[in-house]
């Protein structure tokens, strides 16, 4: 194993990458791609699992690690929850194939950077990795408005620590706001242009996850998140 390099480089030093997935494959074609005509990152090592991921991690001290959010040892959470207290100038940048609501807040609240999916193109992401290096957040387009919605304090938006509204998805809380206010379910198919069955299947995930009973504790749930 190489010795880290010195974490006072020059600015045109190239951006140190260390990336972090189970798939041997897809490493591959993300060290090809940003290895293709990108001078300014590099990357510098990898690895297919959390404890490989942590021990390398504080062996060379990258100034990016681009992580995986869903290993069969734990995933990027727990990643970061071994290494974000003791490395806080190594920034993390989520890559995934998931867009999940409880993915990006499990993994942004441990302390990503950032959360991009796995359609971003080369350029692209050594775009985020040199905006996130510089202190900015990145998050995929369809994600940026959802993200600002759970971390604002708006109307309708999950508040910060809340676990239990954090494990509902964004249409789920339209789902749960209408219902709240009293609509049927023909009607909250109609508002928000999907089909009852929908709905319905939306409502039972959402009992599932409160472990609530009915609509009308739903309802009671809702006012005291302010979400109606």
């Amino acid at each position: 194993m190489t010795e880290p390099e010195s974490t006072e480089a020059g600015s045109d030093s190239p951006i140190k990458v260390f990336l972090v997935d189970d798939h041997a494959l897809f490493r591959s074609g993300v060290r090809a791609e940003l290895e293709r005509g990108i001078p300014d990152v590099t990357v510098v090592g990898e690895a297919g699992s959390v404890d490989e991921a942590v021990a390398a991690v504080r062996h060379l001290r990258p100034d990016v690690v681009l992580l995986d959010v869903h290993m069969p040892d734990g995933g990027g959470a727990e990643v970061l929850r071994q290494l974000r207290p003791e490395l806080p100038d190594v920034v993390f940048l989520a890559l995934s194939v998931s867009d999940a609501a409880e993915d990006v807040i499990a993994v942004i609240r441990a302390g990503a950077r950032g959360y991009v999916t796995k359609t971003i193109s080369g350029r692209e992401l050594a775009d985020a990795v040199r905006r996130v290096r510089s202190g900015d957040a990145v998050f995929s387009p369809r994600l940026a408005g959802f993200v600002l919605d759970v971390f604002s304090d708006r109307p309708g938006a999950a508040p910060p620590g809340d676990p239990e509204l954090d494990l509902l998805t964004r249409r789920e809380r339209d789902v749960l706001r209408l219902l709240a206010r009293g609509y049927a379910y023909k009607e909250i198919a109609g508002e928000l242009f999907i089909s009852v069955k929908t709905v319905e299947t939306h409502v039972s995930s959402v009992l599932r996850k409160t472990q609530l009973s009915n609509r009308y504790e739903l309802s009671r749930w809702a006012s005291d998140r302010r979400l109606v």
